[in-house]
């Protein structure tokens, strides 16, 4: 099958979470959202009694990556995974960690094998998961993990926050905030600057990316008044990169870098930790971000939202998030098929 009719293979996430409510609702805005055909990793008997819970009124089918797309405009395409699933809204459970893993094992095996264009994953809690021996921080260090035994080599996932609007790539992610200034190096800042610059060319379509690199501090630095990482740190970094023919700028202090004026100046803003990236693209577009995840040899993305187990199951969650994710993922299969024949 061309690439191009290649469905999604979207994994459900957290079944006690809304990807469940979320997926239905997705699939029930194919015509009026212009959502791509995608398959859906889960339990059907969880699927079916949460369409039911939700009231929603869907026809489902069981079936293969192979036949989704001929289905998908008349019912769920759901491949059916050999876990089965504890339904229980809002009440995360360790028993349907097994289930959580393989569907995302398996629509990782599926992109890779040329049976999916994309990876798209609904969000997954970490304590259920570590609950029941996850050994990994998160749902993207296990994806640079399978991509790892994939390749032979050790892959450095990089997280960027795609919106209407906006691009964001954090630098250092998931930690506190005391310890980035001894996790931010040079060599991290150029490593993640290389990958950001090579998948945006390459995915997004844009030949030569703009790399907008924020400071660590206020001002960033201020020439060393409010600390020294910038001139330390930060600035060697982007020097390196612009040898390399990367356009890169900065340090840039980060509270002028994101109003209009100053977003039309660059395609992608590199930041120092978490927040720093993630605020602005929330702010923004707290409903439409997406999550996408570079330096993987498959195309991930993911709605820019978690669990929300407190609306699990209540017909309330929005589905604008993973509609995104689910039209990004497409539109960065098409754009990277397209980028390669050239």
């Amino acid at each position: 099958m061309p690439h191009a009719e290649l469905p999604l293979a979207l994994s459900v996430g957290d079944p006690s979470g809304v990807g469940p409510d979320i997926a239905i609702a997705a699939w029930q805005a194919r015509d009026t959202a212009g959502v791509p055909s995608f398959y859906l990793l889960a339990d059907p008997a969880l699927i079916a009694a949460r369409a039911h819970r939700l009231g929603a009124d869907i026809a489902m089918a069981e079936t293969t990556p192979a036949l989704a797309p001929e289905m998908f405009s008349r019912a769920l395409p759901v491949v059916a995974l050999a876990a089965r699933f504890i339904d229980s809204p809002g009440r995360s459970d360790p028993a349907n960690a097994a289930g959580i893993v393989e569907a995302i094992d398996r629509a990782v095996a599926d992109c890779l094998a040329g049976r999916a264009a994309a990876v798209v994953t609904c969000p997954i809690a970490k304590k259920p998961l570590y609950d029941a021996g996850f050994g990994f921080p998160g749902h993207t260090e296990y994806l640079a993990h399978l991509a790892s035994l994939h390749t032979g080599t050790e892959v450095t996932p990089v997280m960027l926050l795609a919106g209407p609007d906006l691009r964001t790539v954090p630098v250092t992610i998931h930690i506190a905030l005391a310890e980035v200034p001894k996790a931010l190096t040079t060599d991290l800042i150029v490593t993640t600057g290389r990958i950001t610059a090579a998948d945006v060319a390459n995915r997004f379509g844009i030949a030569k990316p703009r790399l907008a690199i924020t400071g660590l501090n206020p001002h960033a630095g201020e020439g060393g008044a409010m600390g020294t990482e910038d001139e330390r740190i930060v600035r060697p970094a982007v020097d390196r990169l612009r040898q390399e023919g990367i356009d890169a700028f900065g340090p840039l202090p980060a509270d002028t870098l994101f109003h209009a004026r100053a977003r039309a100046g660059y395609d992608v803003a590199l930041c120092m930790y978490h927040d720093q990236a993630l605020i602005p693209a929330k702010a923004l577009a707290f409903d439409e971000a997406v999550n996408v995840t570079l330096g993987l040899p498959f195309i991930r993305t993911s709605p820019d939202h978690g669990t929300a187990f407190d609306i699990a199951g209540k017909g309330i969650a929005r589905a604008d998030s993973l509609i995104g994710a689910l039209k990004l993922a497409r539109l960065l299969a098409d754009t990277g098929t397209k980028t390669a024949g050239q």
